[in-house]
């Protein structure tokens, strides 16, 4: 079978900038096909991390890292398709080396328009429409980018509210394990002044019988706060998880 190399140099000469132009416009098409179905699902992806990261707590390093890789995808798109380019030029037979195909095919795709390697001057026609590969795709991540920007500006500034309402409420849980704390000591004080008043006029042996009732009473007041504060925690939890937007403010989104 052919290559593609020999069968471009059975095209003559003076159809050649036309050939270069129609396999440029095929390879464009292509390529912005691939960019526009690469932009959707990075769109749909950082969508559905922002409605993950609305509802619970405020993870706010996960919604920069989402905004993160959102940015690095949306440049891989377009390496992706300069190496492309730069692909299709070395199997033209335009450019020898890759390393020289993908600075030639980076320069024309950003229309930098400088470099020291040059192709056939009657396949010059294919540069421009790199150029113009680049400029539609650049359009279409400028756009995407917008939104991106846009969607990740509203996360972090309810995410920003919503690490307000749990540090509030972790302040609130802090002042209620206070109290539980002081209402326990209080408690036991009362309990080793009753044993105390109790055993002024006890015998030995009912002093060991209160002395073991008072240790037994203050092991489950400590029991009892215990409990309390595990139950002050795992309410604190749940209204964290219910941070975020309620089912109406989320369906107008």
């Amino acid at each position: 079978m052919p290559s593609v190399y020999s069968l471009l140099m059975r095209v003559p000469d003076e159809l050649k900038p036309w050939a270069a132009m129609g396999v440029g416009s095929l390879i464009l098409v292509c390529l912005v096909l691939f960019h526009g179905i690469g932009i959707h699902r990075i769109l749909v992806l950082h969508v559905s991390g922002e409605k993950r990261l609305r509802k619970g707590r405020p993870h706010v390093v996960q919604a920069v890292v989402l905004f993160g890789l959102a940015i690095f995808l949306l440049l891989f798109l377009h390496l992706v398709e300069v190496v492309t380019w730069a692909f299709v030029l070395m199997s033209m037979g335009l450019v020898e080396r890759a390393h020289d195909a993908i600075y030639f095919c980076a320069n024309a795709y950003t229309t930098l328009g400088f470099g020291s390697v040059d192709i056939n001057p009657q396949w010059r026609n294919i540069s421009p429409i790199i150029g113009i590969s680049g400029l539609f795709t650049f359009a279409w991540t400028t756009s995407a980018l917008v939104s991106v920007v846009g969607g990740h500006n509203r996360l972090l500034e309810q995410l920003h509210e919503e690490r307000e309402k749990q540090k509030e409420m972790r302040g609130e849980l802090r002042n209620e394990i206070r109290e539980v704390g002081t209402r326990e000591c209080e408690a036991e004080s009362a309990q080793r002044v009753a044993a105390r008043e109790k055993m002024v006029s006890a015998s030995l042996r009912q002093r060991w019988e209160i002395w073991r009732d008072e240790k037994g009473k203050v092991v489950g007041l400590r029991k009892e706060e215990l409990k309390e504060i595990a139950e002050l925690y795992r309410k604190e939890q749940a209204e964290e998880e219910k941070l975020g937007p309620g089912e109406e403010q989320e369906g107008k989104k």
